[in-house]
């Protein structure tokens, strides 16, 4: 099976496995104990012990999918329906803690090719039962967890290849099913890489890019994932689409943008084409302090509007570069910016950035600073296991707005999560992904849980969506719409362009079966 425990390696009611867990370091530890009100969680339920009521599936749809897919790779034991029940949010998470995941799939059902997943969504159709799609499980926004019981999980896991390599013209066709690092591997023979490295890394999958609009750490250098793909295949209950034929072209609307983040509910992606690079030659990190986060964002918008744009450039507020220090041992203060530079010849980019950055009052920490973010890159869902087994509560959200209002939209969401909370919380920003326009805002927050943990965080996080909204900014910059925020996306683009999407919705998928209760308003 590919489920999250026995292939990609994440553990049950948690990011990581035990033998991956991340320790608090002790100055973290110790500043949590100071602001939080921390208690012991009580014991995680083990996922043998799960209980799950029996598959509903009747014997007709049940003997269908296996013909579509062979009788082995339609799978109905509580073990696997739990593990495909749900993301990784924290909610997600605390209820697998519980013994009581989010709306468990009837089966879990398990194609090999594009053929296969067009049979399985042909009886589903006939059927009436619904579809979640399903690639690494990391969804944090409530992506996996339909509207409706009656539904079944399609794993891609089994479309896992590098289908075709094109050196010539630097694209390569990924199966949507193909985990990220092993994607990576099978590029690197080439001599290439992708170059999206995003916190899910380690776990999601090339289709989970694709229908999320994903955008990794490297973004500043490599851009965003959507960003990357020239053609798709989509499986859909009406047939199959084959979109993008040329590296760019005036044949009408690009409809490639409209199943790139559409998160299962227009179709099915089964393969896509990107644009690949070479591998790059170097690679360097280095650390900078800025008095604030308002000179640093100055600096950072100094280099992605007028180069030389870093590959990596990661700006931490005040708070988090406190927590970051309390962790490391470092006391520099102000605020932490990680620039990474990939490519023949980082050394003469990395001295023009750096002429810009000092000219805007920052202060070099050297490459020992950069380094130590690049062993630690993927640490922070870890770290949130960690902050749950010691009792505390962490989440995570995300947006995006032009340089203009970006200072004020953060001002407002931070303090929107502050009110929302007022009896103590953490609020940590950063500045991870930068465009001529504007930047991505991430926020960290941790809290007491409370006696109700889950309903604490959807109190805070609708507050924080409506300033979002408020403010003008986006809803998501690359977690999703899901199900978690289908209320402010609605807001954000207005009546008519419901509407629209409902209409390709009912056009693709006339029987409504999939993903239903996500992304579409």
């Amino acid at each position: 099976m590919n489920e999250r425990g026995e292939v990609s390696g994440a553990g049950w009611g948690r990011w990581g496995t035990a033998e991956a867990a991340r320790e608090l370091p002790d100055g973290a530890r110790r500043l949590l104990a100071q602001v939080l009100d921390l208690a012991p969680p009580p014991p995680a339920v083990p996922l043998d012990e799960v209980v799950l009521p029996d598959c509903a599936l009747d014997d007709a749809v049940l003997d269908a999918l296996r013909r579509a897919v062979g009788d082995e790779h339609v799978v109905t034991t509580a073990r696997s329906r739990a593990w495909h029940a749900a993301g990784m949010s924290t909610p997600d998470l605390l209820r697998d803690r519980l013994g009581r995941p989010a709306l468990a799939p009837q089966a879990v059902v398990r194609p090999a090719d594009h053929a296969e997943v067009v049979a399985v969504l042909d009886v589903c159709s006939t059927h009436g039962v619904a579809v979640v799609p399903f690639g690494g499980g990391t969804s944090v926004v409530g992506g996996l967890t339909p509207s409706v019981a009656r539904h079944v999980t399609v794993d891609l896991g089994r479309l896992d290849q590098v289908v075709a390599v094109d050196p010539v013209s630097r694209t390569a066709t990924l199966q949507a099913g193909l985990p990220a690092p092993r994607a990576a591997r099978l590029l690197a023979a080439h001599g290439l890489t992708l170059g999206h490295v995003p916190q899910s890394y380690e776990y999601a999958t090339i289709g989970g890019f694709a229908a999320t609009r994903s955008s990794g750490q490297a973004s500043a250098g490599y851009g965003r994932f959507d960003d990357m793909v020239t053609a798709l295949t989509v499986a859909t209950p009406r047939g199959t689409l084959r979109i993008g034929r040329a590296p760019a072209s005036a044949a009408g609307p690009d409809l490639r943008q409209l199943f790139l983040g559409s998160e299962g509910t227009l179709g099915i992606i089964t393969d896509v084409t990107v644009r690949v690079r070479p591998l790059p030659a170097q690679s360097h990190h280095e650390g900078w302090r800025f008095e604030s986060f308002a000179a640093g964002l100055d600096a950072v918008r100094r280099l992605a509007q007028d180069g030389p744009r870093p590959t990596v450039l990661r700006l931490s507020d005040e708070v988090e570069t406190i927590i970051g220090a309390a962790g490391s041992g470092r006391s520099d203060g102000g605020c932490l910016l990680i620039a990474g530079y990939e490519g023949t010849d980082v050394r003469s980019t990395a001295e023009a950035a750096a002429d810009v950055l000092a000219a805007h009052g920052g202060v070099p920490l050297g490459a020992e600073a950069g380094q130590q973010w690049a062993r630690h890159r993927f640490d922070a869902p870890y770290l949130r296991d960690a902050l749950l087994d010691a009792g505390a509560f962490a989440e995570t959200l995300e947006t995006a707005a032009y340089w203009s209002t970006l200072l004020r939209v953060y001002d407002h969401v931070r303090q929107a999560l502050l009110d929302a909370l007022p009896d103590g919380a953490l609020v940590l920003g950063h500045v991870s992904h930068v465009y001529e326009t504007g930047a991505s805002l991430y926020f960290t927050v941790i809290c007491s849980p409370g006696s109700d943990p889950i309903g604490r965080w959807h109190t805070a996080k609708a507050a924080a969506g409506d300033a979002i909204v408020a403010a003008g900014a986006t809803i998501t910059h690359h977690h999703g719409v899901g199900a978690d925020h289908r209320t402010w996306y609605a807001t954000e683009i207005g009546d008519v362009a419901v509407d629209l999407l409902r209409a390709v919705k009912r056009h693709v998928d006339p029987a409504g079966i999939l993903n239903p209760g996500i992304l579409v308003p």
